[in-house]
């Protein structure tokens, strides 16, 4: 029997982890980060576009803090989040920049003086203040009032990751990579660490702590057409569904990005649009102003995606032989932009399309179709990032539901949450490893290992009827038909049908290699029937919304409910059914900041309101007007409206560019 013990146990070596990784060595705990992969070529890395987080620096995000930034993250996520989470994010997020930059992070930085932008496809000038010189610089992104989103060129995600791994280094954090966490250790409602198996030797260990944090990020991989790597299949979410305990929220949210290029469907960055870029249709016509006069390309990525496939239906979709598509000119910038701040973009056309987007007119420009990009569920968690139902197990980045993101998420608020997550919710989980001891029974260790083993055992030698890998195509088949960027009840009740009998297939499956290790056919044996799950979670849990909020459209109910659907749904897994067992948390109308309305989007009157969102409305603007009246400045009148619990040190006021600590 291998087990191993440890203060900490991190599963997942992208950004959210690592970082929670450091606060748990600074705590003094012995901590070990799992990887299926070199944690330096994680996932993390593929992010382009850049990091949210409200500075102020620039010329067009002069005006910008946590107040605005909050506001955008609200209305971006279709009033579905937990706005006391919101508010912990956007607090931190300017801190967690400058200690990525303290890291070695070479954010991309301000040059004063006059400089060229492309803003609604004409070209502009802005004038950067001297005083701002050298400061780290920001973007436009996708449904924000300010240019807000830090970067470093378009290799963000790159240069943040590399800075934070070296950190975990610099720590003595133990990093094992090719490992995979394929069941938690659980005794009365308490989480104590994971099986895991070497990808290499086919080793079965017991990693045992104190603590347990998952952060293995999406479940793309669900999905026939994604940007997601294909070790982002979900099973850090699918060990916390199998306990019974834990609880999975808001599944049914999944984000398509509008910009992965075809036919490869690895994204372009949202820093295209944000920078200027447009979208054009099979005649050359840059459509979005039809649709979205206001933001145009730069409305929240929900919206956007769903314009493209509306103008594709309205026959304005270009032909070829893998589908229809429409451009995206990014040449409108210039090349010596693309060159500076869009290269990576640059090399992956180049490389995968042979097009230059450089080039002016149709020959530089870049055929894209929205696809799966990111899942706004995930393991439903506490704000302190601990499950709600399973003590001792936490989440932080993208597999957790925090729950920041509610049904969109917008675009640059991913790569800031893995670090705000990871910082906060770091804190959190060292706190608490640091606090209580391992006192699970070796038995229990003893049985969970040996459940696995069999399990196992039990796969290679099943004479079963059914092909793993087809039963896996099939799944991304029905996702992509009918829980993609529109749904109909129809459509949702076939898949969840045609889910369920193919996870029923996946038990009874027929393996060729019987080996125990460097075997991939036996990974997938386990891995498939886990990622069934998390599907029939996501077409199980739309089916039901009969609404559409965000990034969950229902062309067959298209208003956003909140008479009735201001809630998120829970899903958990009962040993030996077939199908998630579905709760509701509802969310309180009236101890929210910002009460639900218009979005911002489309045409009034598309929401079935709440009563409570006016009475709350009428609360908000009472004490609002009330406080500013007694002179109390903008943290009161907030703390007043609705209070939220913070580390001191993050809770601490941001100091901005020729503002100070306001």
């Amino acid at each position: 029997m291998n087990v191993k013990y440890y203060d900490a146990l991190v599963i997942g070596g992208g950004l959210a982890g690592l970082r929670a990784a450091v606060a748990a060595a600074d705590k003094g705990l012995s901590t070990v980060v799992l990887s299926l992969c070199p944690v330096k070529r994680s996932h993390s890395a593929a992010a382009q576009g850049g990091m949210q987080a409200s500075l102020g620096n620039s010329k067009m995000s002069e005006g910008d803090n946590e107040d605005v930034h909050f506001a955008d993250t609200v209305k971006g996520s279709d009033w579905g989040c937990d706005q006391e989470v919101a508010r912990m994010f956007v607090q931190t997020a300017p801190k967690a920049i400058r200690e990525l930059a303290s890291w070695g992070v070479p954010w991309t930085r301000i040059t004063k003086g006059k400089r060229s932008a492309i803003i609604n496809a004409q070209k502009t000038t802005i004038d950067e203040k001297e005083s701002v010189h050298g400061l780290i610089h920001s973007r436009d992104f996708g449904g924000t009032k300010k240019w807000r989103t830090c970067f470093t060129a378009d290799a963000t995600g790159h240069t943040m990751l590399f800075g934070v791994a070296n950190e975990a280094l610099k720590r003595n954090v133990e990093i094992h990579d090719r490992k995979e966490a394929i069941a938690l250790i659980h005794e009365n409602n308490r989480c104590y660490g994971a099986i895991v198996r070497d990808l290499v030797t086919g080793e079965i260990t017991a990693y045992v702590a104190k603590g347990t944090l998952i952060a293995t990020g999406g479940y793309g991989r669900i999905y026939k057409h994604t940007t997601n790597a294909v070790i982002c299949e979900g099973i850090g979410a699918a060990i916390a569904l199998e306990t019974g305990i834990a609880r999975l929220g808001n599944m049914e949210a999944v984000q398509f990005h509008p910009t992965p290029i075809v036919p490869s469907g690895i994204l372009l960055t949202e820093g295209c649009r944000g920078d200027g870029g447009i979208l054009r249709d099979v005649d050359g016509y840059r459509f979005m102003p039809d649709y979205e006069p206001e933001k145009k390309e730069l409305a929240s990525r929900d919206v956007v995606s769903r314009r493209i496939m509306e103008h594709i239906r309205n026959g304005k979709g270009v032909k070829s032989p893998y589908g229809e598509h429409v451009w995206l000119d990014i040449s409108i910038l210039g090349r010596e932009h693309i060159e500076k701040n869009l290269r990576d973009v640059q090399e992956i056309c180049q490389i995968f399309n042979g097009i230059d987007p450089a080039n002016e007119g149709p020959k530089g420009w870049a055929p894209i179709l929205p696809m799966q990009h990111y899942s706004m569920g995930g393991i439903r968690v506490k704000p302190t990032g601990e499950s709600q139902t399973l003590k001792g197990l936490f989440s932080c980045g993208e597999a957790a539901c925090w729950d920041m993101h509610g049904f969109n998420r917008l675009g640059g608020n991913s790569v800031a949450e893995t670090v705000v997550s990871g910082m906060i919710i770091g804190d959190y989980f060292a706190e608490y490893c640091d606090n209580n001891e391992i006192d699970v029974q070796t038995k229990t260790i003893e049985s969970f290992i040996n459940k696995t083993q069999n399990y196992l055992n039990e796969l290679l030698s099943k004479d079963g009827k059914y092909n793993v890998f087809e039963i896996k195509n099939k799944m991304k088949d029905i996702m992509w038909e009918h829980v993609a960027i529109f749904r109909t009840g129809d459509g949702l009740a076939k898949a969840v049908k045609e889910l369920e009998e193919l996870y029923k297939e996946s038990t009874n499956v027929k393996l060729a290699n019987k080996e125990l290790f460097g075997n991939p056919e036996l990974e997938e044996a386990y891995r498939v029937p886990m990622m069934l799950k998390l599907a029939l979670c996501v077409a199980y849990g739309a089916l039901q919304r009969t609404e559409s909020r965000g990034a969950h459209y229902r062309e067959d109910y298209p208003k956003r409910d909140d008479a009735n659907w201001c809630k998120r749904t829970l899903a958990f897994w009962k040993e030996g059914d077939t199908l998630p067992t579905l709760e509701y948390e509802e969310l309180d109308i009236m101890k929210m900041e910002m009460p639900p309305a218009f979005r911002g989007y489309g045409a009034k009157g598309n929401i079935i309101e709440n009563p409570l969102s006016a009475k709350r409305q009428e609360e908000v603007d009472a004490i609002r007007a009330k406080l500013e009246a007694e002179g109390k400045n903008r943290h009161e009148i907030q703390d007043a409206l609705m209070h939220y619990e913070l580390q001191p040190k993050y809770k601490a006021l941001n100091e901005r560019a020729g503002i100070g600590y306001e």
